[in-house]
């Protein structure tokens, strides 16, 4: 006689999980698609910028504070394990990276949160592009000014794998400081523009 109430308690917690996510796209192999080049729905601005959609992929205009040093589009969603893809395009000049597991979104940092470089002109190269800033260095320097790139980094636990262009930059290496939080896009100084923005929780 109590699997009625039971099994309603189910139906009404499933009920809440489908609205919960009605609005992401999931794609095979449990993907998550957060940016698809159409709208920017999984996502919002820290308020510094105007974020466009040209061509498929967003770019930040209109910079409103010259005292800024990056513009940031954050994620909606908290994320704690995860391998996530994006492909970006930057010039040569550019200084930028994607943020995971940010911790204070009000304050985004390498401090409150992981930065997966893109600054080819860094002087310090083994932090530059393909680097985990500050904790885990690129195992293979690689240029990614004026062309088209993908990233794919892996968050499980306190491991992480960063692998630009089908090369692997950052194997293993081990870090604690932040278990979870939303993603974060950031645009900094030079061209910046992210597409095809997809993510697997793990």
């Amino acid at each position: 006689m109590t699997r009625w109430p039971t099994l309603a308690i189910a139906l009404l917690f499933s009920a809440i999980a489908t609205v919960q996510y009605a609005d992401v796209a999931y794609g095979q192999d449990g993907w998550i698609t957060l940016f698809d080049g159409k709208n920017l729905d999984q996502w919002q601005g820290d308020g510094t910028a105007t974020f466009k959609i040209e061509d498929g992929s967003v770019i930040a205009t209109d910079k409103k504070d010259p005292k800024a040093v990056a513009a940031y589009l954050v994620s909606k969603q908290s994320f704690k394990d995860f391998e996530i893809r994006a492909e970006f395009w930057v010039s040569d000049d550019a200084n930028s990276g994607i943020y995971i597991r940010c911790t204070d979104v009000a304050n985004i940092s390498s401090k409150t949160g992981y930065e997966v470089n893109i600054f080819d002109q860094r002087p310090d190269q083994s932090m530059g592009t393909g680097a985990i800033a500050p904790f885990a260095k690129s195992a293979v320097p690689i240029k990614a000014g004026g062309k088209w790139n993908t990233y794919e980094i892996v968050a499980n636990g306190s491991k992480f794998t960063v692998t630009l262009n089908g090369v692997k930059t950052v194997d293993g290496a081990e870090n604690a400081d932040h278990k979870e939080g939303p993603i974060a896009l950031q645009f900094g100084v030079g061209t910046v523009k992210f597409r095809k923005v997809q993510i697997k929780p793990l």
